[in-house]
């Protein structure tokens, strides 16, 4: 019997590169409208008519600046609605992958952090998603948790695409050098993702990012000559590098949120790519599809 998988946050960057990567299997994918995890009853009623054995959690409150004055919302996402997806899950025997985040660090490292590093987020994001990593476990043990930042698609909202467009409306940008992590093509986040799916036995926090290591700045600069090499750029813009604190923003964040992927790629058995060629990837898929 084909394997039926529920992908929430349907409207999300990473759901849609699920569906899109999607292996063969009877795949039902649900927005917030559909399906708003933070409301347990409309969950379970949700799950049991559709009945699914498996489930990808893509939705999340992912406002990190709004969260700061709105923290109590990205609680009932990231927290509750996580760990009323899980037991959930647990109640009628169902697997479930969550997707979190780096933003659980507080970023003072100096080596990439190995998923069972202590955990200190900055803000309230972080703090909402680590307060989700924990209900999903107390209530589902055998969930599979994978950390990642750093997200980028084809759709949706995101550093590449806004880059892009302000590269096309201005001579010149300033953008902060001082905080360094890995780019995360959202397309090989999904492969990771139905790759873990496919290994019910694996368990527990992992993290995923592609290879490599930029900060915002160099991440910046790569766009500038990819976009330009392929096209999507025509005239060159000067990139300057600033301090964080040239460009203070509500929620502070970490300084340092390089995550080690070694486990990862070896339970899942997919290489590590380069962010550099994932970016060319990406900015390929979005030239020829014109996608907004």
């Amino acid at each position: 019997m084909m394997q039926k998988v529920l992908v929430t946050g349907a409207n999300g960057q990473l759901a849609q590169e699920l569906v899109a990567h999607a292996p063969e299997c009877e795949l039902l994918a649900l927005d917030r409208k559909a399906l708003d995890i933070s409301d347990a009853a409309a969950l379970a009623e949700q799950l049991d008519a559709s009945a699914p054995d498996v489930i990808i959690n893509a939705a999340a409150y992912t406002a990190v600046d709004r969260a700061e004055s709105e923290p109590e919302l990205a609680q009932q996402v990231n927290a509750e609605g996580a760990g009323n997806l899980a037991r959930a899950c647990a109640s009628r025997g169902l697997a479930l992958l969550h997707v979190s985040t780096d933003f659980v660090f507080d970023g003072r490292a100096s080596k990439p952090y190995l998923p069972s590093a202590p955990t200190a987020p900055l803000g309230a994001y972080g703090a909402s998603k680590l307060a989700g990593e924990k209900a999903v476990l107390e209530a589902l043990p055998s969930a599979f948790i994978l950390r990642t930042g750093w997200v980028y698609s084809r759709f949706g909202g995101n550093f590449v695409k806004t880059m892009l467009r302000l590269m096309t409306e201005r001579d010149e940008l300033s953008v902060v050098a001082d905080q360094v992590g890995t780019p995360t093509w959202a397309a090989g986040l999904a492969q990771a993702l139905w790759a873990a799916a496919a290994r019910p036995q694996l368990q527990g926090i992992y993290h995923w990012s592609d290879a490599g290591v930029c900060s915002w700045y160099d991440f910046a600069v790569a766009i500038h000559e990819e976009g330009l090499a392929c096209g999507l750029l025509q005239e060159p813009v000067r990139i300057y590098p600033i301090p964080a604190s040239d460009y203070p923003t509500p929620a502070e964040r970490p300084a340092y949120s390089v995550l080690d992927k070694t486990d990862t790629w070896l339970a899942l058995d997919l290489p590590g790519e380069h962010w550099r060629v994932q970016l060319r990837h990406m900015l390929k898929q979005l030239k020829e599809q014109n996608i907004d």
